[in-house]
């Protein structure tokens, strides 16, 4: 069985904000693009390898928000995420916690005031 997760959408109000920060804090490349007459910022993706990946959308039916489902992001380094997203205006929502065996996890207030999360494991 495959993951049952394949695509996510992260809503944002301004693009370019959203892109700056996202790019800043996890340095990823995103690519822009026109869905359905909605703005997107495409995250990378490596077709056949596990997980999922997703856009940032922006429109009239996407409202950033801090309550309802949370995304993790897989980050090699949790501190030195943090300390990029801090610096690029992130509100900490929830402290690095030590998961035991799973390894770590955090949450943070993106620029558009969406709740996200971090994982790191100890591998």
């Amino acid at each position: 069985m495959s993951n049952p997760v394949f695509y996510f959408e992260i809503p944002v109000t301004d693009m370019e904000r959203a892109i700056a920060f996202y790019e800043a804090v996890f340095g990823y490349v995103m690519s822009r693009q026109v869905v359905d007459g909605y703005r997107m910022a495409v995250f990378p993706r490596n077709d056949g390898a596990p997980g999922a990946s997703g856009a940032l959308a922006c429109g009239d039916v996407y409202k950033p928000s801090r309550v309802g489902a949370i995304i993790y992001f897989d980050v090699p380094d949790i501190d030195a995420v943090l300390r990029r997203a801090e610096a690029h205006g992130a509100g900490l929502l929830y402290a690095k916690k030590d998961i035991g065996a799973a390894g770590y996890v955090a949450e943070i207030e993106d620029s558009e005031g969406n709740r996200i999360a971090l994982s790191q494991s100890k591998d």
